[in-house]
């Protein structure tokens, strides 16, 4: 049980409840290849190389392209996010407690999802380095230049994440400032702060890692990565006897891997980076 839950006894409190600011859910789970209802401890991704076209003789055999074949697996780990919510501690709020710590839960569970993908980003071996500067246009066409050199396929399923404050940065670029709105394309973006350029969406994130002042940011394609997920979030709430209370219980099971290293950039970016004025 919350320790803390004295806090908001009532002594005439309005209704509503301000919860600390944090990411609703998970913002990249739309944004890789996912596979649901995975039974057992691990998930295996298909990886497929590339064909290559060849001449044929007359009457000779047509050439076999040999396309090579291998697999991944990603690895499901379980999650839980509780906590308990005394009876009489409800009777003494005029809030509803059990939703409260319902959403907290399910929050933290999502940002979960979003922090086990962006740890398989960061194994990308393509780095486009800090050179002591931020988020600049010439780092974003460097790294979009990456994945044209290794034929990552430009089908509208390319995506970048950014930090809060490299966002700014793209804001001050004229051609991603006018760039259409991402959030009517994809349903779960809506009413967000995300943009579709250069045929990539863009969505900035505040759990990206920050390494002696340098932000990790990401541009990669959807099929580059896997999320594999036994049990999505889900909430039970459930009566304990020998606590008085009910316990608000979140579970997750889910994995994620790397599938193809060409579908990833790494750009890193000075976290401090001075912003136009």
């Amino acid at each position: 049980m919350s320790t803390s839950i004295s806090n908001s006894f009532i002594a005439q409190y309005v209704a509503d409840v301000h919860e600390a600011y944090q990411q609703r859910g998970s913002k990249l789970r739309g944004t890789v290849r996912l596979k649901t209802g995975v039974t057992g401890a691990t998930a295996v991704f298909q990886k497929n190389g590339k064909g290559a076209a060849g001449k044929k003789t007359r009457h000779g055999n047509v050439p076999l392209m040999n396309v090579e074949h291998s697999t991944v697996t990603a690895t499901l780990e379980d999650w839980y996010g509780a906590d308990y919510v005394d009876h009489l501690d409800e009777l003494k709020t005029n809030t509803d407690e059990r939703l409260v710590v319902a959403n907290a839960g399910a929050y933290a569970l999502g940002r979960k999802v979003d922090e086990l993908i962006v740890a398989k980003l960061a194994q990308a071996a393509t780095v486009v380095p800090q050179a002591a500067t931020g988020l600049t246009k010439a780092k974003v066409l460097e790294a979009f230049a990456a994945l044209n050199g290794k034929d990552v396929p430009d089908d509208g399923n390319r995506f970048a994440v950014v930090g809060a404050h490299q966002w700014n940065e793209l804001l001050d670029i004229s051609e991603f400032k006018s760039a259409d709105f991402a959030g009517d394309r994809y349903p779960w973006l809506k009413g967000t702060e995300s943009r579709t350029w250069l045929g990539i969406t863009w969505m900035f994130h505040t759990g990206l890692p920050l390494v002696d002042g340098a932000r990790k940011c990401f541009l990669y394609h959807r099929s580059a990565l896997g999320l594999a997920e036994g049990q999505d979030v889900k909430v039970f709430t459930d009566w304990v006897p020998e606590k008085a209370a009910h316990l608000v219980d979140h579970l997750l099971s889910a994995g994620a891997v790397l599938i193809d290293d060409d579908g990833v950039v790494e750009i890193d970016c000075d976290d401090d980076a001075t912003l136009a004025a």
